[in-house]
């Protein structure tokens, strides 16, 4: 399956990004909807990937001003064909474009090892979130 991964604004894109946010974090991980929506979003650069044939959108991850990337999310049946390695890329070259020399981010425990094989560091304790543990891990750029 071919997918297009690109940055989208979220006044555009909103839809499709809250669809995908809210199907992987608050129906499957049961996050609550007032810790999902922070109000960050209209200021954060958003990635979209979508499925080339069927325009659906499948995965998507934002890069907030301060150098943290997050609500890294993939639709369940899309996982593992590599479409989140190519978000994190996508948003690591936008923080670089932006001047960052550090990216940061909270990644779950389930998924700390595909960070670490994008060259991520772990960088303190494990802490919860939103009832999931998590450990925060940096990159410089």
């Amino acid at each position: 399956m071919k997918t297009d991964v690109m940055e989208v604004s979220w006044s555009e894109q909103q839809v499709a990004l809250s669809q995908i946010r809210r199907e992987v974090f608050i129906e499957e991980q049961h996050v609550p909807k007032d810790l999902e929506w922070d109000g960050l979003d209209p200021e954060c650069r958003h990635v979209l990937a979508v499925e080339c044939d069927s325009g659906l959108p499948v995965g998507t991850g934002r890069l907030v001003a301060d150098g943290q990337i997050g609500r890294m999310a993939i639709r369940k049946d899309y996982r593992r064909q590599g479409i989140g390695r190519r978000i994190l890329q996508q948003l690591i070259e936008l923080a670089r474009r932006d001047g960052h020399k550090q990216v940061y981010l909270h990644a779950q425990l389930t998924a700390m090892a595909f960070y670490q094989q994008a060259q991520f560091e772990v960088c303190g304790e494990t802490f919860m979130d939103a009832g999931i543990r998590h450990v925060k891990m940096t990159l410089r750029l």
